[in-house]
């Protein structure tokens, strides 16, 4: 059998399907690497948001096989054989499913060298989602190869990956806000990230191997059906894995988004002061602790000064917050498409800023005092974009120039009073240039 399934990989359209997955697999993973190069999960979420692409291209891979054995006249040559359809079929399946099987996981192996120094957390589940992948791909090329001997045309192929991209874009509408229904049958909904500390459900996986075998069994049974009986046959393990899957699957806001409590783990540095990451930025700590600590150092000249420095593990889907804790400054770590810290020249600046900006308030954040302050503090010059990340302004803040100047007049002591009256107000949501400026006494 293992020859059989040899010549058969070499004879078929095996070796071209893993040549054009893997070229359009590549194409799309390293069009933007920021996708995935925080974490082992990330490329594994993206890649199976790439199934957008790839599963359509594998169910035209199986029709473009199905219409090559066509033109050739091998099934007539095949059926003259002793062997039952069914058995027939065995090696085709096999050898289009290795070069499905083959290239998905090919395309993952790509992006391992990009990530393998910073990506230190590798979760589980990670695998479960690859596999699901797979399973995936395996189902499209059996089904491409199904439809293809059945309608045996030119136009099978294309009409095919036009067909399958239109279902992963149109399920989702076509299922409105029942998010659960699009997690069982579309392979890539749900896996856009919010945050790196995103994942997916045990549950939500389990239902997609149910429906994703049945629907591979499914296409089996319909490439090796003689007739219409076997052909509606094949409706059979859709029926049920469908049913199973829909039992399984969980409903409920958030199915689609949940996170991963353990990646948002914070570990900590050995030393002091204390500076932690969630666990799945720990790759970066070599490059988050010099600049936290470079930033509590800054702070330390004022009174109640902060004495640590933690992740801000904040998620928006679903609403959530680290506690506040007295002494502890928040730190936003963001990751860049190499995978290392993201614009490490303004986590310092960063990090003093947030130290003296309000939490929570209506109003009373005022961007150019905090500035002022943080570059007073730094001993450093303002410069555009200074201590910011989103969105950088093209011209120096003219405001705060003018309170840094201002406190630089003052005497040393007047200069941090003035400071640390700045951080009680943000505290309080008062007016934070009127605490800088004086004018507030």
């Amino acid at each position: 059998m293992t020859r059989v399934l040899g010549i058969e990989v070499r004879r078929s359209a095996a070796l071209g399907t893993v040549l054009i997955l893997l070229v359009a697999g590549g194409i799309l993973l390293y069009a933007a690497p920021q996708r995935w190069a925080a974490s082992w999960m990330a490329l594994a979420m993206s890649e199976r948001e790439y199934l957008v692409l790839l599963w359509p291209l594998a169910l035209a891979a199986g029709a473009w096989q199905a219409r090559r054995e066509h033109r050739s006249h091998v099934a007539e040559l095949f059926a003259s054989t002793a062997r039952p359809r069914a058995q027939r079929m065995v090696p085709v399946l096999g050898a289009m499913a290795i070069a499905a099987a083959a290239a998905y996981l090919l395309v993952a192996a790509a992006g391992l060298p990009w990530i393998i120094d910073t990506a230190q957390y590798l979760p589980a589940r990670a695998f479960v989602v690859l596999a699901v992948g797979v399973l995936a791909m395996i189902g499209g090329v059996w089904l491409g190869l199904a439809v293809g001997r059945l309608v045996p045309s030119m136009v099978t192929a294309p009409a095919l990956a036009v067909a399958g991209i239109a279902f992963l874009m149109l399920l989702p509408v076509a299922t409105g806000h029942r998010n659960w229904l699009s997690l069982v049958f579309s392979p890539m909904y749900g896996m856009g990230q919010y945050t790196d500390y995103q994942t997916v459900g045990g549950r939500v996986s389990l239902a997609q191997v149910i429906w994703l075998v049945a629907f591979a069994v499914a296409a089996a049974v319909l490439l090796a059906s003689g007739g219409w009986r076997t052909r509606v046959a094949a409706l059979l393990p859709v029926t049920v894995g469908a049913a199973l899957a829909l039992a399984v699957v969980p409903r409920g806001e958030f199915v689609d988004n949940p996170t991963d409590t353990v990646a948002q783990e914070l570990v900590c540095a050995d030393g002091a002061p204390r500076v932690c990451v969630s666990r799945v930025h720990a790759g970066l700590m070599s490059e988050v602790v010099p600049p936290a600590r470079q930033a509590l150092a800054a702070l330390a000249k004022l009174p109640d000064a902060p004495t640590a420095v933690h992740e801000d593990t904040t998620t928006y889907y679903p609403a959530w917050s680290p506690a506040p804790q007295p002494g502890v400054v928040l730190a936003d770590v963001h990751v860049d498409k190499y995978g290392h810290l993201a614009w490490p020249d303004r986590f310092v600046p960063k990090l003093v800023i947030a130290a003296m900006t309000p939490v929570i308030c209506d109003d009373g954040y005022d961007p150019s005092a905090t500035h002022a302050a943080a570059a007073y503090l730094l001993d450093q010059e303002l410069v555009a974009g200074w201590g910011e990340w989103d969105i950088i302004p093209r011209e120096v803040d003219a405001d705060a120039v003018a309170m840094l100047s201002g406190l630089r007049k003052l005497p040393g002591q007047e200069a941090v009073a003035r400071i640390a009256a700045l951080r009680r107000a943000a505290a309080g949501c008062k007016d934070l240039k009127a605490a800088l400026t004086g004018s507030a006494r």
